[in-house]
């Protein structure tokens, strides 16, 4: 597995969000996440897209983090926000989604952001799964979704990496990560 830095406007993070949308469509029946998202949000230092690749190059999961502060509601400042967390079906089951989770907070934490937080919802329970396992627990609701009945926040200390469980490609767990 090869995970990359690229732009959230590179062709195969517009295919892989492509696909993200098309599930979120399917699971709560309406348009997708319609959360404004500017490619310039996940650009390092104030954040970071990645892509995992199999060993064919094909792009097979994704995830990345932004910046946020107190100026936004419910953040806080030294927020980091997971967006478009996502592996394809045909590959879920394989401790991708932990692989790139794992990524996102060490490079987070690297940046000196000091909580994760990220907003999911209840038609995506494989989603709230991984988080919920790998130590992210409910907080105040953010975001564009924050009123809806379905929406659910997580948050997520970033201690320095010494205090952190190690993440790797066997853990067991559900595979969907969608944010």
């Amino acid at each position: 597995m090869d995970i990359r830095s690229v732009s959230f406007s590179h062709p195969d993070a517009v295919k892989l969000n492509g696909r993200v949308q098309l599930e979120y469509a399917e699971r709560y029946q309406d348009e997708g996440d319609v959360t404004h998202l500017d490619p310039a949000m996940f650009e390092p230092p104030q954040g970071l897209h990645l892509i995992a690749y199999d060993n064919q190059g094909t792009p097979v999961a994704t995830g990345g983090w932004r910046s946020r502060s107190e100026n936004d509601p419910g953040h806080e400042d030294g927020d980091a926000e997971i967006k478009r967390m996502y592996v394809i079906p045909e590959v879920r089951g394989h401790g991708l989604s932990r692989l790139v989770l794992a990524a996102l907070e060490d490079d987070a934490r690297a940046a000196a952001r000091t909580r994760m937080v990220l907003e999911t919802g209840t038609k995506l329970p494989e989603a709230i799964s991984l988080y919920t396992s790998s130590g992210y627990e409910p907080c105040a609701k953010f975001g564009h979704y924050r009123f809806d009945e379905l929406s659910r926040c997580y948050a997520k200390p970033l201690t320095a990496a010494t205090e952190t469980a190690p993440a790797t490609a066997g853990t067991a767990g559900p595979e969907t990560a969608t944010v």
